[in-house]
Parts: structure tokens; C-alpha cells; sequence
């Protein structure tokens, strides 16, 4: 741009020096022309006044004295025309008017206004745009196909890139391409070797093709991983979550804490001690209701001390039984909810559970109540929630329990789950 503004200050003193040198030229000229007009003039008169009184001298009609003294006069009379025309010359040319040129400049300045706000970029210097995402008006699910291609392309250009490889894996993962995923990270196993850390997101890719169960290929992958490395995150992040599912709560409060004793700088510690916090909390309440004053959770500040933006990042869940099925509730049941994003892989964002016989009562979603991934719920927009009444412990739906489930609803909001199909 600043090159562009020197060009154009270029051009418009070029075109007023075009203007202007030639009308200054011309007055010099005209006033040096009528100068020596007049001086010649002055000149031929006073040789001619000068060549009447020699003769007359010569014809003795003038003694030496007096044509001496009117030779005089006469040169005197010469320089005082000389200098009285110089001065009415100089008079002359002024009169010279500037008037066109001053018109020529203002029209090159305004021509040139003129086709730059036609032809230049006159409308983005007055209105800047503003600068934008490259996702902008992209859904997830876009966002996250293009940069799989993007992976993908990057793969097919470097095969033997392990590190590529590796990161696509997660990709698949997180666009639910589970099949995709286990292939990618064989195929960087097949590249560096057999480790923990690959063996692990294998296995998390494994668990989620299978709906979130854990079969005897899934935890032979397991113990592999965990003899390789016994505190690998992502191996123990499965375990945990798994346990937690399960209501193993100890077992899941172990796993999450081997990660944080190992001390990496790879995790997400904050995410890992609301879990925990969340999994004591679950584990020590007799009743399983979530206490208000969150007092069991030292990750958390009481409600009335959080800042009112904070709000916005939670999911406040009416949950109540269906009045068909409320014979069907025992005092011994419990009841899991639990948060996914709408959209991209079915990761359970948060969870808790609560006693039956508290129904109908309100629970907080919020990230205090993660699993301890690295999605939390405060990263989505919108979530599903979903409550199972179990009667056998497990949040894995059985025959007998009681779901409710809530399609969509923005985080930030408040929505009523009804409890209203029964599992057959």
C-alpha cells in the first residue's frame, strides 16, 4: 500500500510540474523579450539624438561646451528611460494571470480522485474488512472433514511420516472413524514399533466401535500397553472411563490418579482431578444426590461465589420419572446422566448419578464433572443428555432400567428429562 500511495504522489507531481515549469518559463521569456525590446529601442534613440548633435558640432552650429553639455543630458535621459521602462516592464508582466494553470491543477487533482474511487480500492480503505476465520460458517463435522483431508493428503505424500500418521489416527477418532483409526495407528506401529502410547489410542478406537465396551481383544491390548508402560495417559484414561461407566468408582479414582502421580506434561491435570473429584463424590454420597455446596469437590467454588459467566458453561437437567412408569422405581435404584456433544464422536462430555428416590430433582452438568478427556463440556455448543435408571448399577442400559433422553440443548440452558422408555 505504500508503495501504491508513493506511485500516485509520483504521477501527480510530474503532471503539476508539467503544468507549472512551462507557464513560469513563459513569463520569464516574455518579460526578457520585452525588455530588450525597449533597451533596443532606448539605445537607437539615443544613437540617433547622439549622430544630430555630432553633426551639428561638425557644422559648427554647436560649440564644444554646449554639445558636451547636451551629450549629457542626453545620456542622463538614457539611463532614466532605461531604468523607468525596466521597471514598467517588470509591470507588464505581471499582469500574466495563474488563473489556467491553477484550474489544470485542480483538475488532475480531482481526475485523479475520481478514478481511484471508481477503479482504485477507495471502498476497502473506508470500509477495512474484518478479519475472519478461515472456518468461518463451517459446522464441526466441515471443520473436522477438512482437516482429515487435509491429513490425509499429507500421508499420501509422506507414507513413511509416522508423526502424520499418528495425529491422523486422533483425527479418525474424533470424526468417528473408528475403523480408519485402529488402521492408522497399526500402520504407525508397523513404522517405529510396538509402544504404549500407540497402543493405547488403539485401544480407546477399538472401545468406541464397540459401543463403548471393553471385549477380551480390547483389554488384551490393555495389559499389552500397560506392561509396556504402566502409567500411559491414554491407556488409563480408557480404563478409567470404563470404570466409571461401570460404577467402579475406586477403580476409575486409581487409574485417573496413576496419570496424575506420573507427572506428564501432556495431560490435562485440571481435567483428571475434577474426574477424580467427581468419582469420590459419586463413590462417598449415601444417597448419590449431588451436593449443592459441591463440598466434597475441592476443584470447585460454592455456586453463590462463581462468577455469573461461569453460568454459561454449564447444563442445569430437571430430571423426573414418567408417571406410567413410576411403579417401577425402586428406592435402591440409580439413576446416571450423562452430556454428549451433538455433534462429532460420542465422547461423554460430563456425568454424575443420583439416587432414584431423590426424583424428581435437578442436576448441574459442568466441567467438574468430566471424564477427565480433553473435551470438555464448556467446549461445546450444544449437547444430548441422556439418564438411565439402572437397576443393576451399570450406566450401560439393561432389560428392566428406564431411559429418558434430550435431543439437543444449549449448554448455558436449562432443559426437563423425562424418564419415560422402558429397556426391553
Amino acid at each position: 500500500m505504500t508503495t501504491f500511495w508513493i506511485f500516485i504522489a509520483l504521477v501527480l507531481i510530474i503532471s503539476l510540474i508539467m503544468i507549472w515549469v512551462p507557464h513560469f518559463r513563459q513569463q520569464k521569456m516574455l518579460q526578457a523579450e520585452e525588455s530588450g525590446v525597449r533597451k533596443q529601442t532606448n539605445l537607437e534613440l539615443f544613437n540617433e539624438r547622439l549622430s544630430i548633435l555630432e553633426k551639428e558640432l561638425k557644422e559648427e552650429l554647436l560649440d564644444q561646451t554646449e554639445f558636451d553639455a547636451l551629450k549629457q543630458e542626453l545620456e542622463i535621459s538614457l539611463l532614466q528611460d532605461m531604468k523607468h521602462k525596466g521597471d514598467d516592464s517588470l509591470s507588464a508582466a505581471k499582469p500574466k494571470s495563474i488563473l489556467w494553470p491553477s484550474l489544470m491543477t485542480v483538475a488532475v487533482v480531482a481526475l485523479a480522485g475520481y478514478f481511484y474511487q471508481q477503479l482504485g480500492a477507495y471502498n476497502e480503505l473506508s470500509n477495512p474488512p474484518q478479519a475472519q476465520s478461515p472456518h468461518q460458517g463451517m459446522t464441526a463435522e466441515q471443520i473436522m472433514a477438512q482437516r482429515v483431508q487435509m491429513m490425509e493428503a499429507q500421508v499420501q505424500q509422506q507414507p513413511e511420516n509416522s508423526q502424520a500418521w499418528f495425529s491422523l489416527g486422533h483425527a479418525y477418532i474424533s470424526s468417528s472413524q473408528y475403523s480408519l483409526a485402529i488402521a492408522a495407528f497399526d500402520k504407525v506401529m508397523e513404522l517405529v514399533g510396538t509402544h504404549a502410547e500407540l497402543l493405547g489410542p488403539k485401544a480407546t478406537a477399538m472401545y468406541y466401535q464397540n459401543n463403548q465396551k471393553i471385549t477380551p481383544a480390547i483389554q488384551a491390548i490393555i495389559d499389552q500397553s500397560l506392561a509396556l508402560d504402566a502409567q500411559d495417559p491414554s491407556t488409563l484414561l480408557l480404563v478409567g472411563m470404563d470404570a466409571f461407566f461401570n460404577a467402579q468408582y475406586q477403580n476409575a479414582i486409581d487409574a485417573w490418579q496413576l496419570i496424575l502421580d506420573s507427572n506428564r506434561q501432556d495431560v490435562d491435570r485440571t481435567a483428571l482431578m475434577n474426574a477424580i473429584a467427581s468419582a469420590k463424590m459419586s463413590m462417598q454420597s449415601e444417597t448419590g444426590v449431588m451436593p449443592n455446596d459441591d463440598n466434597h469437590n475441592p476443584m470447585k467454588k460454592p455456586a453463590q461465589t462463581q462468577p455469573a459467566a461461569a453460568t454459561a458453561k454449564t447444563v442445569n437437567v430437571v430430571v423426573q420419572i414418567s408417571p406410567e412408569l413410576a411403579d417401577k422405581v425402586a428406592a435402591t435404584d440409580e439413576v446416571f446422566i450423562f452430556a454428549r456433544a451433538t455433534t462429532g464422536p460420542k465422547i461423554p462430555l460430563a456425568a454424575t448419578k443420583v439416587s432414584a428416590s431423590a426424583l424428581p430433582l435437578t442436576v448441574t452438568l459442568d466441567d467438574s464433572s468430566s471424564m477427565g478427556s480433553d473435551v470438555t463440556l464448556s467446549s461445546a455448543n450444544e449437547v444430548e443428555i441422556i439418564a438411565v435408571l439402572s437397576k443393576h448399577g451399570s450406566v450401560k442400559p439393561q432389560t428392566g432400567d428406564i431411559k429418558g433422553v434430550i435431543d439437543a440443548v444449549k449448554v448455558g440452558q436449562q432443559a426437563t428429562l423425562t424418564l419415560n422408555t422402558l429397556v426391553q
